[in-house]
């Protein structure tokens, strides 16, 4: 399948389907276990990676995919001038402390950019795509999809979207001091990427550590709803690095 806007279609259903898997298991008393990094892994996790492996691998059989716990069991497959990166459930602290502040993340890379993206948030019922070039959108549960862009910052100040838990306050602090800030949203996972695509916040500086597949999915929203993703010193952020560990970035709204 070659047709983005069908592929996108499919790629949402796979992400819809995952987060029926997740919100099944939100509501009952699960376990939760720990990866070698000490970072909790729940049944969530495990099952909803496998819906979407399934759909992808139907979908484009030739094309590698690039998942969060595949990758911790040590399968990681080689990847080339195209390839998935998936998050089943990027997160798991939120879905742990159940404040629905969670979403399955699915984004194609091809040349060492991701171009096609969504971002299911399940307990929001509320989706995010986007395809570079061809624009972005939100679709809040089984509702038509509405188109999204980042917005010029007000005159009033920006809004900055920040991390719950990861960060130096030191770090955020000092690359905010040259702005003015009219207000801070705080939540977890790549809602935040999300809410600068939709013009719901204009900037989203990160400097604790994320993995690609946490990053690719709402990078693709954000550019393909006219936003970029730089690395702190102004880079290009690009993916399939050797590792898959993303250095510091900045999520820039209409701002840049």
């Amino acid at each position: 399948m070659t047709d983005p806007a069908a592929l996108l279609a499919a790629i949402e259903q796979a992400a819809l389907r995952a987060g029926e898997v997740i919100l099944e298991i939100y509501e009952t008393d699960f376990d939760v276990d720990r990866k070698a990094d000490n970072s909790p892994v729940t049944e969530a996790d495990v099952k909803a990676e496998a819906v979407i492996l399934d759909a992808l691998q139907a979908l484009t059989p030739d094309i590698p995919i690039v998942a969060e716990e595949e990758a911790a069991a040590g399968k990681t497959p080689a990847v080339g001038d195209a390839f998935w990166l998936v998050d089943p459930l990027d997160g798991t602290r939120e879905f742990l402390n159940r404040n629905g502040e969670f979403t399955v993340n699915i984004a194609l890379v091809r040349n060492g950019s991701s171009v096609l993206g969504v971002v299911h948030a399940p307990a929001r019922n509320v989706t995010y795509t986007g395809i570079v070039g061809e624009g972005a959108a939100i679709r809040d549960g089984s509702g038509p999809p509405e188109a999204i862009t980042v917005r010029t910052p007000p005159e009033t100040g920006l809004t900055i979207a920040t991390s719950r838990r990861h960060g130096s306050d030191a770090e955020l602090e000092q690359f905010l001091g040259g702005y003015a800030i009219a207000d801070r949203i705080v939540c977890g996972s790549s809602l935040k990427l999300c809410l600068v695509a939709a013009g719901d916040a204009d900037l989203y500086p990160r400097f604790g550590p994320t993995m690609e597949w946490d990053t690719a999915a709402g990078h693709a929203v954000l550019a393909a709803a006219g936003g970029s993703l730089t690395t702190t010193d102004g880079d290009a952020f690009v993916y399939g690095k050797a590792d898959f560990r993303n250095p510091g970035f900045i999520a820039w709204g209409g701002l840049r």
